[in-house]
């Protein structure tokens, strides 16, 4: 019970890690509010969690959406302990397809967009909506989606990767200005991790991925979900700016 009674602010709450999160840190006591698109998908979750769960419907890329959720939660709840930065997308595509001397596709500007909106605008203006209510109640955590694509770039996946570097980026700023407000910021890097989504790739495909990991499998939504909930608690209080991999030793053995 490590985040007993403490208010926790999950995106992309609905399904994969952010789903594994938020079962987490209902098991370690905490009150849960998790956002997600799928209302239907979100509110059954809610349903599941137990504890006073509660499902928005929330676009992260929409600020006024993003505000009118921290709003009403601190208006029911008085507080916000914890925000995870959850909520991503992909939408790969290689830079420049170029073949037989001549451009055959390349990644789209609405694709590249889309991505950047999400993933890095998402997670700024999640942050900023709970950061004056973090600095008023004197402190809070603010956890971010990274991955292991932010720390070495991965093939098609120029957009992808822009955000995953921002967001380190962003999290090492914010920890230089609100460390003194007592607000814990770092971010959580995951590597290959076997989500519903992930498992209905090839299994070859899968078979591969493994092989690349030095551990010989890929990760669990449990195992990014267990590190979020010990750096949301009182026992990480001196990790503070970090970039923390979760990745079977991947970047390790690249």
């Amino acid at each position: 019970m490590r985040l007993k009674d403490k208010v926790c602010l999950i995106t992309g709450g609905a399904a994969g890690i952010g789903k594994a999160t938020a079962e987490k840190f209902v098991k370690e006591g905490a009150r849960v509010i998790i956002c997600d698109l799928d209302a239907e998908v979100g509110q059954a979750v809610a349903d599941q969690l137990g504890n006073g769960a509660l499902f928005y419907k929330v676009n992260v890329a929409n600020r006024a959406e993003v505000q009118s959720w921290v709003d009403d939660v601190v208006e029911k709840f008085g507080r916000v302990d914890v925000l995870i930065n959850n909520a991503g997308i992909t939408r790969d595509g290689l830079f420049v397809k170029y073949k037989d001397g001549a451009v055959v596709s390349q990644m789209s500007e609405s694709d590249f967009d889309l991505v950047l909106d999400v993933n890095l605008k998402g997670t700024f203006n999640c942050a900023q909506a709970v950061t004056p209510q973090m600095i008023q109640q004197g402190g809070g955590v603010i956890l971010n989606a990274s991955s292991i694509v932010g720390l070495y770039g991965n093939f098609g996946q120029t957009n992808y990767a822009a955000t995953k570097f921002g967001v380190i980026g962003m999290t090492k700023t914010w920890s230089r200005e609100l460390g003194r407000f007592n607000i814990r910021v770092n971010a959580v890097c995951p590597g290959f991790i076997l989500t519903e989504m992930v498992k209905k790739m090839p299994e070859k495909i899968l078979e591969g991925l493994a092989a690349k990991t030095p551990l010989g499998r890929m990760g669990q939504p449990e195992d990014v979900a267990n590190l979020y909930a010990w750096l949301a608690s009182d026992e990480a209080t001196f990790i503070h700016g970090a970039a923390i991999s979760v990745d079977g030793g991947m970047v390790l053995g690249t």
